[in-house]
């Protein structure tokens, strides 16, 4: 998610030719019990956390700083992992054939 927000950012702002010059992400991620998240619907089980901070270098204006953040959300991979995920998993025999 990092490498995608990353990106995704700096292709946008050098299409838009604005004064970036680096972005560094950091992101943490943890497991929290539902019952403590105060903006979530489900209140059992356990919940995945990221969070993710974002540093833009450059003499970018603050409307750019905003537009990049928003940018930043529409990264394909904060799309899937933001979106309801069901996986299934099968094993195949011959992976030659």
């Amino acid at each position: 998610m990092g490498s995608c927000t990353s990106k995704t950012v700096g292709l946008n702002a050098r299409r838009k030719r604005w004064p970036l010059d680096g972005v560094r992400v950091r992101l943490t991620h943890r497991k929290e019990h539902a019952r403590d998240c105060a903006d979530c619907e489900t209140k059992t089980g356990m919940l995945e956390r990221i969070e993710r901070e974002i540093e833009l270098d450059g003499a970018l204006d603050e409307a750019q700083r905003e537009r990049l953040l928003e940018i930043a959300n529409k990264c394909p991979v904060h799309h899937t992992l933001s979106s309801d995920i069901r996986i299934k998993t099968r094993l195949r025999a011959d992976f030659t054939k």
